[in-house]
């Protein structure tokens, strides 16, 4: 009950901050050209594994499925706070955007070749997180990719820490932590990206992506 507590406090934070967090972030990608390269080689893998239906999972105001349509990929988005699905269909209204939760995805079992989780995690309470990597796990077809981004902890002493995120509480993971428990979901690791923080930064926090392949 209390990490649904916490799930449901952080949709509605994220409701009233959605029109300023869409104005924030509409062009991040535009000055992050890392961030690009590891979006276009996960497009190019799931291409190449799959039919390219991806879903971009906590989706925010839809800017990046937009871009991973851009790429090439069938996309659409799912995030769990209405406000930002709504954006989502004003700015981008060719393509699908559902409110969902990733504890418990309205997605068929094995259908997608890819998923992304940008970011998407960090508001997880820890316990909840192998449900949610349990339900990315499933939706994914054999073969299918995962690509998720989070800020990384300070050493392996800390598997998770709490930082003061600016719309909720929000933790950071020990990147090789993370990649255990995607071991332990069916997803082995087969790259990663870290980029260091920049001196402009407001946050010292390494950003770290983990591309991961469904084995089973």
């Amino acid at each position: 009950m209390v990490e649904r507590d916490v799930l449901g406090a952080t949709r509605e934070a994220y409701d009233a901050a959605a029109s300023e967090y869409a104005q924030l972030f509409r062009d991040e990608l535009r000055d992050r050209p890392l961030d690009r390269a590891i979006l276009g080689a996960f497009a190019e893998v799931v291409r190449a594994s799959g039919d390219g239906r991806v879903a971009d999972l906590g989706c925010g105001p839809g800017h990046i499925t937009a871009y991973l349509d851009e790429s090439g990929l069938t996309a659409f988005g799912v995030d769990a706070s209405p406000e930002m699905i709504k954006l989502a269909r004003q700015a981008y209204p060719g393509l699908r955007f559902e409110v969902g939760s990733m504890t418990a995805l309205d997605i068929a079992d094995g259908v997608l070749s890819g998923a992304l989780s940008r970011w998407s995690v960090i508001h997880t309470p820890p316990q909840e997180l192998p449900v949610v990597l349990a339900e990315f796990q499933r939706v994914l077809a054999p073969g299918g990719h995962l690509l998720i981004g989070f800020s990384a902890g300070d050493g392996p002493s800390h598997p998770t820490q709490v930082f003061d995120h600016a719309v909720a509480p929000a933790h950071r993971w020990w990147p090789d932590h993370l990649a255990a428990m995607l071991r332990e979901s069916g997803l082995v690791e087969v790259a990663r990206m870290v980029r260091e923080p920049q001196p402009t930064d407001r946050r010292q926090f390494q950003e770290v992506h983990l591309l991961a392949r469904k084995t089973r």
